[in-house]
Order: C-alpha cells, then sequence, then structure tokens
C-alpha cells in the first residue's frame, strides 16, 4: 500500500496526501479528515525516510540508461536532469548496459532507494519476451514508471515516444522520389524503437511498388568504421546500391566515409541519411542529413507527465512527437 493508494481512495492528489502528513495548514478539516481516514481503512504507513524530510516523498527519482557515453542517451539524461531540476527534484542515474540481468539489479536497487519514480531512458528496456517485463509491471503498482522513447502497457506506465515508424518512412520514400531504388538499411538494434525504424524503411518501400531486399537491411554495431567497412564488403561481394538509410548518425558517418573509400560522388552518386540529428551530423563533409527525433522534447514532455501524475492529473499514458527530416548535403531532394 503506497501514497498513490490513498491519492486514488481519497479521491484527492498526491500532492494534497503529501500536505495532511505532513501537518500542513493549507489543508481544508473536511479533506484532511478523509485522508486520514482512507490510510487507516489501508492500514498505510508513510516511509519514515520521507516523512523525516517534510515532504512525503523524499524528491528523487531513478533514472536509468543503457549507456551513458551513446550522444542520444547522453543529451537524454541531460535533459531529464535538467527538467528535475527545474521542478525541485534530485535524480539517481544507473548506468546498466545491455544485460538483462543487470538491469533488473539496477531497478531493484532504485526501488530500494524508495524514489518517487523510475525513468527508463531509451527503448531498450523493454524485452521481446513478456515475462522479462514482469518486474517493471509488478514496481508499477508502487511507483510511476515513466519510459522515455519506449512503450510498455500498464496502469502506472507513462510512455513518451518518437514517431520512428513515419520518420523511416518518410526519410526512405524521399529517398525514393529522388531517384534511388536500392537504398540499404543499416540498423543497430531490435529495441521497440529499433523495430518500428525497420517497419517505416519496409512500408515505404512497399509502398512504392518497390521490393524489400533482405540483403540490404543489415545488422552493424554502433561505429563509424564497422559501418564503412560493412558498406565496403557489400560492395565488394557486387552489391549495388545508390543510397544508405541508418538508425543512427555514427553509421551515417561510416557510410560517408565509405563513400570517400570507393571515391563515389555524394549526393549524386550515394545518397545518405542519418538519425538522430546529432553533433556527428554537422561533423562530417558534406554534412548529413538527419532525422530529428526530438530528444529535448521526448524529456520534456516526460517530466511533464511525471509532474501531472505526482499532482492527480489526468494524463496520457501513451504520448507521441512526430520527428523532423533535416535536409542537409548528403541528398539531392
Amino acid at each position: 500500500m503506497n501514497i498513490y493508494d490513498v491519492s486514488d481512495r481519497a479521491g484527492v492528489s498526491i500532492a494534497t496526501v503529501s500536505r495532511v502528513l505532513n501537518g500542513n495548514s493549507n489543508v481544508s478539516e473536511k479533506t484532511r479528515t478523509r485522508v486520514l481516514e482512507v490510510m487507516k481503512e489501508l492500514g498505510y504507513t508513510p516511509n519514515v525516510f520521507a516523512r523525516g524530510l517534510g515532504l512525503g516523498t523524499i524528491q528523487t527519482i531513478g533514472i536509468m540508461c543503457s549507456d551513458s557515453s551513446d550522444p542520444y542517451l547522453a543529451h537524454a539524461i541531460y535533459y531529464l536532469e535538467r527538467e528535475l531540476r527545474n521542478n525541485d527534484y534530485d535524480s539517481i542515474l544507473c548506468c546498466t548496459g545491455s544485460n538483462l540481468e543487470t538491469k533488473h539489479q539496477y531497478f531493484d536497487l532504485l526501488r530500494s532507494k524508495k524514489v518517487d519514480a523510475i525513468i527508463l531512458a531509451g527503448s531498450k528496456f523493454i524485452e521481446p519476451k513478456a515475462k522479462d517485463n514482469a518486474y517493471i509491471i509488478e514496481a508499477s503498482s508502487e511507483i510511476p514508471i515513466m519510459l522515455v522513447n519506449g512503450y510498455l502497457e500498464g496502469s502506472n506506465i507513462y510512455s513518451t515516444l518518437c514517431d520512428d515508424r513515419h520518420a523511416t518512412h518518410q526519410a526512405t520514400s524521399q529517398l525514393i522520389a529522388s531517384g534511388c531504388r536500392k537504398i540499404v538499411y543499416l540498423f543497430t538494434s531490435q529495441s521497440y524503437s529499433g523495430t518500428n525504424k525497420l517497419k517505416g524503411y519496409r512500408d515505404a518501400l512497399s509502398g512504392h511498388g518497390l521490393s524489400v531486399r533482405e540483403e540490404y537491411i543489415q545488422y552493424c554495431e554502433k561505429d563509424v568504421l564497422a559501418a564503412r567497412d560493412l558498406l565496403m564488403s557489400l560492395h565488394q561481394a557486387g552489391l549495388s546500391f545508390d543510397a544508405v538509410l541508418t538508425s543512427d548518425d555514427t553509421l551515417a558517418v561510416g557510410a560517408v566515409k565509405y563513400a570517400h573509400a570507393v571515391g563515389l560522388s555524394i549526393p549524386d552518386e550515394l545518397s545518405i541519411i542519418g538519425y538522430n540529428n546529432s553533433d556527428y551530423a554537422v561533423c562530417t563533409d558534406p554534412e548529413l542529413t538527419s532525422i530529428d527525433s526530438k530528444v529535448e522534447a521526448l524529456c520534456t514532455t516526460t517530466i511533464n507527465t511525471l509532474m501531472g501524475v505526482f499532482n492527480g492529473v489526468n494524463v496520457p499514458s501513451r504520448t507521441t512527437i512526430a520527428a523532423d527530416l533535416i535536409k542537409r548535403a548528403t541528398t539531392k531532394f
């Protein structure tokens, strides 16, 4: 039993419950009596540590990310912490890597710290098998779980998503409209976001009457030279292609290096589109056309939603934000 149960049963906001716990005078006697009666009915005992802070909460949010060295996630962490500070909340950051057991351990660590909510930054925390997500759903019965560009259905789980599928559909369609027909797609993961990006690419090809050739769909680790070498191996194997679309700017930089290595003119002979509109996009020559996945908007919306949850506001469990395609010098359209 927790503060959210008391809030729900009493029909008041979490902030009101906190004020009652702290003896705040800015609560009517009728409301105070109702909240205290519900606490008694539910057998709710406030956390001693939280009460000691005088807030009914420790004003701290747990943030988990798989890799803080990743430019996208590094920016996400910055924006999340900035917005939390603006709302007078502290944060605890855990970088988990990709191992499921390690993710689970860090998740339990944050719960043991009695954080007020947990934010999962990036889509790699949602596993393909439902049983592997059970620990997240179980925890949501006690605290809000916020997903940044990941989706999991649950009564106290809130997702803020970039429309990755539409973004890659649009990018692929633009390449086709500019005359490209043999489009290689490089991706780094089969996460929720990664799966939607691939679907958008496939949908666009099919929608324009082009066959989806599996040899054009290639997994690549998130590394510039790995992407360059993979494209080089495809070229040496005799695979012809006139465009490269990637799930991350890192791979698109590798595509630029590949084009320079084999003497292809960009974009006349090879068009390239990256993803995330990161700093990498303006560090190449020529500069990359890239999909802006709106990481700042995703994070700001996530924190606004969380504050709404804390204040008893009726907020959506799923919010989708559209991406933008930023045209630079690696495409002809």
